[in-house]
């Protein structure tokens, strides 16, 4: 062995050199401060069969700065988000609490599989699980839960464990040909027909409820379907309710659902099924479930004031779920992954359970808690528990609560202007969140009088066809005139999920999750449509 290279590489790699770091470091930092202050990216170019013909791993050992070298193209190349013209997906730029949090995490490189191997960082995940289970079951007694690589699998371990319920043991042995089936609403998010696939159940047995205008799940089609599958010889192992739908930011009646579960399985003496809820993208409104409307000590709006009264009420039912999934990285503007499921119960782990003879490699595991014997992963990052309790402890309560009014808010001035417009249409009126959905037809047209015919059923399929195709031209018409410097990056929907008459509707989409974005960019919006001849 040549030892003069190996001390070479154990010096340049696996000691710690501050100064060489930090000056890579604050590298990083200038570039992406340098970013911030211009528009979004359109993309740089990529050469994906160039990349896979050139993997390019040097032969000789070299140093940090060559480490840098190998990554900095792509660094540059990748959008931080930080604009605040992004305005078309649930995605924002990260915030530097949670960076402080993310580098502590790396610079130990924890593993929460067990505490031989995260030592107090379990105890983080612990206090961080515990933070946001009393934010959303809102002070439950016995919360428990785990941070997982991203909201699908945080719904799939929901999804199991109503498996496990409904279908004790089949973990090990399998559905063995049982009729298992589970429920969600037509506008959850598509992940969810992964997650019934991947556990065995077929996507064929995840079953659809339509939503009400509000994007909100019919409670009384999810009766009659309970009744259906049973009646069939299924059991529902799950109802996956949704808490802010990713197009619309629709809300499910998720103590409505919850009394219609326990109704059924007491008429029925069945297994009530799960209760999860997918909260990953909505989860931030409980920041404002307990804020005292009388004393207003942030001084919101009377306006704002009624939103915040109507969202309490929704966030109330999050008492009720079983479980429910939450992603930091979306509107916690945390970093990837920031995702967790949260039980209501920790005793409901058990139907994820193995025992310390079913792993023999971490035969040290403490099971009343080493995390290895119940999750799916046997390698977990803490990068969610550090930046989380870095963000909610940097920012605060009223930090936090600021920041998802102000989104509301926004979303609800682009809503009153669009709504004044004759040839828009506002399609999520009812929600409340940062969301807004809308049409854009051409001057002339009466778009509240198309919508009112959609939903009536008196409009013929080949004319709405026309009317939707319009809609999609307009949106087109604008991206490719919008000024890069100026306008809003917006996106477009197929489909929000609502569908009257099973006619699916299109629209335009904006996203309020950058919290540098200001009135003056809702301006510029409603401008660039009355631009559009």
């Amino acid at each position: 062995m040549n030892k003069e290279l190996y001390n070479q590489v154990v010096n340049s790699f696996f000691h710690c050199d501050p100064e060489a770091i930090t000056r890579i470091f604050n590298e990083f930092l200038t570039a992406m401060q340098a970013q911030e202050t211009m528009p979004p990216s359109s993309g740089m170019e990529q050469n994906y069969e160039t990349a896979q013909a050139n993997p390019e791993i040097h032969a000789i050992p070299g140093n940090l700065k060559d480490a840098r070298d190998a990554i900095f193209p792509y660094f540059w190349g990748t959008d931080g988000w930080s604009s605040p013209l992004h305005l078309e997906n649930v995605k924002g730029p990260a915030n530097y609490a949670s960076l402080v949090g993310a580098l502590a995490c790396l610079l130990k490189n924890p593993n929460l599989c067990t505490d031989t191997y995260s030592q107090r960082s379990n105890e983080l995940e612990i206090k961080a699980i515990t933070s946001l289970a009393n934010l959303l079951f809102y002070h439950t007694d016995d919360p428990s839960g785990v941070f997982t690589m991203g909201g699908t699998t945080s719904n799939l371990y929901g999804a199991k464990i109503g498996i496990e319920r409904v279908a004790p043991g089949t973990m090990r042995t399998g559905l063995q040909g049982k009729k298992i089936a589970g429920i969600v609403s037509t506008a959850s998010h598509y992940s969810n027909q992964s997650v019934a696939g991947w556990l065995g159940i077929g996507a064929d047995n995840l079953f659809a409820i339509p939503t009400d205008e509000a994007m909100s799940m019919r409670i009384d089609l999810l009766e009659e379907q309970l009744e259906k599958l049973h009646a069939e010889g299924y059991s529902v192992a799950f109802v996956t309710a949704t808490f802010g739908t990713t197009d619309a930011f629709g809300v499910d009646d998720v103590s409505g659902i919850r009394r219609a579960l326990d109704e059924f399985a007491q008429r029925n003496d069945v297994t009530v099924p799960q209760l999860h809820v997918d909260a990953a993208v909505g989860w931030v409104m409980s920041f404002l479930a307990d804020y005292d409307s009388n004393s207003n000590s942030l001084d919101f709006s009377n306006q704002m004031l009624e939103t915040i009264q109507r969202i309490q009420v929704r966030c109330r039912g999050l008492r009720e779920a079983d479980s429910i999934s939450m992603d930091f990285h979306k509107m916690g503007w945390g970093h990837y992954p920031g995702s967790a499921l949260l039980v209501n119960r920790r005793k409901d782990l058990k139907y994820l359970a193995r025992t310390v003879e079913d792993t023999p490699y971490f035969s040290e595991a403490d099971e009343r808690r080493d995390p290895a014997l119940f999750t799916l992963e046997c390698s977990r990052p803490a990068l969610g528990p550090f930046s989380v309790m870095a963000s909610l402890n940097g920012i605060g309560l009223n930090g936090w609560r600021l920041l998802a009014a102000r989104s509301v808010d926004l979303a609800n001035q682009l809503k009153e202007r669009l709504e004044k417009l004759p040839y828009c249409k506002v399609l999520n009126l009812q929600t409340d969140g940062p969301h807004v959905v809308w049409w854009v037809l051409p001057k002339g047209r009466d778009a509240k009088q198309i919508y009112r015919e959609v939903q009536a059923g008196t409009m013929k399929a080949e004319e709405y066809s026309h009317y939707t195709s319009e809609i999609q031209r307009q949106f087109d018409k604008r991206s490719k005139s919008m000024s890069p410097k100026s306008d809003a990056r917006l996106s477009f929907t197929t489909s929000i999920g609502y569908a009257p008459k099973d006619m699916k509707i299109p629209a335009w989409k904006a996203v309020f999750f950058n919290p540098k974005t200001d009135e003056t960019i809702i301006d510029r919006i409603i401008e660039s449509i009355e631009d559009l001849v």
